[in-house]
C-alpha cells in the first residue's frame, strides 16, 4: 500500500509559493506496474522523488508498508568521494542486506566497471555513476522499484541488459515508471497514473491512461 494522505508540496518564487500538490489524498493501486504520466512540469519528478523520501512535502506524508528502491537509473545516493566498492557496501548495509560480500560482488558484475570499482566515484564517467546506482538497486529485492528513463543509462548493450534485468524483477515485484517513450511504458507496466493540474487519474488498461494523456497534450 502506497498512500498520499493531504500531501502538500511547493517551491517557493519571487511570485509566490508555485504548489505541485495541494492537499493531495490518493492510494495508489497495489499489485500493478505503473506507468506515470504526464506534461513536463506536471509534478512526475517531484512525485517520484517524494515516493522514494529523497525529497519531503511541506506538509502531510506518504504512508507505506513496502519497501521502495531510490529512483533506478538515478545516481540517487552515490557519494562522489567513495570508490564504488565502498559505495556499495555502504548502500547494502542502508538497506539491510543480510549478506554484503554476496551483495557486492553481484554489484559489480552487473555494473562492469573493472578497476575503477576500486577509485573513488568522483572520478567516473557520466555513464559509469548511473550505472553503478542500477547496479545496486536491481541486487536488492525491493517491493516496489521507481524506474526513471532506463534507457538512459550506458551504452546500447548495458541499457538491453538493464531492461531485462528490470522485467525479471516486475515478475515478483512491481514498478512505477516514468519514461516518454510510450513503447517502453507498455513493455514494463500494465496500468497508468496520469497526473494532470496536482491531481491524480487512476487507469488500470495503460491504453486509455497513455489515450487521456495524449488527449491532455494536444
Amino acid at each position: 500500500m502506497i498512500r498520499l494522505d493531504k500531501l502538500t508540496k511547493y517551491y517557493p518564487s519571487r511570485l509566490g509559493n508555485q504548489y505541485v500538490f495541494n492537499e493531495l489524498s490518493f492510494e495508489i493501486p497495489s499489485g500493478h506496474n505503473i506507468a506515470i504520466l504526464g506534461a513536463n512540469g506536471a509534478g512526475k519528478s517531484t512525485l517520484f522523488r517524494l515516493l522514494a523520501g529523497s525529497e519531503y512535502p511541506n506538509k502531510g506524508r506518504v504512508v507505506t508498508d513496502l519497501n521502495i528502491s531510490w529512483p533506478v537509473a538515478l545516481a540517487t545516493g552515490i557519494h562522489p568521494q567513495m570508490t564504488g566498492r565502498e559505495n556499495t557496501r555502504f548502500i547494502g548495509m542502508i538497506n539491510g542486506v543480510a549478506d554484503l560480500d554476496r551483495f557486492e560482488e553481484r554489484v559489480r558484475a552487473f555494473a562492469e566497471l573493472g578497476d575503477q570499482f576500486d577509485l573513488p566515484v568522483r572520478g567516473y564517467s557520466s555513464g559509469m555513476r548511473p550505472r553503478l546506482a542500477f547496479a545496486c538497486s536491481v541486487a536488492i529485492d525491493f517491493d516496489v522499484y521507481l524506474i526513471d528513463e532506463v534507457t538512459s543509462v550506458g551504452d546500447a548493450r548495458f541499457r538491453r541488459k538493464a531492461k531485462s534485468a528490470l522485467l525479471e524483477k516486475s515478475v515478483g515485484a512491481n514498478v512505477i515508471m516514468v519514461s516518454h517513450n510510450m513503447g517502453e511504458l507498455r513493455e514494463f507496466c500494465d496500468s497508468a497514473l496520469v497526473l494532470s493540474n496536482g491531481e491524480l487519474t487512476f487507469y488500470q488498461d495503460i491504453e486509455q491512461g497513455i489515450a487521456h494523456y495524449q488527449k491532455l497534450s494536444r
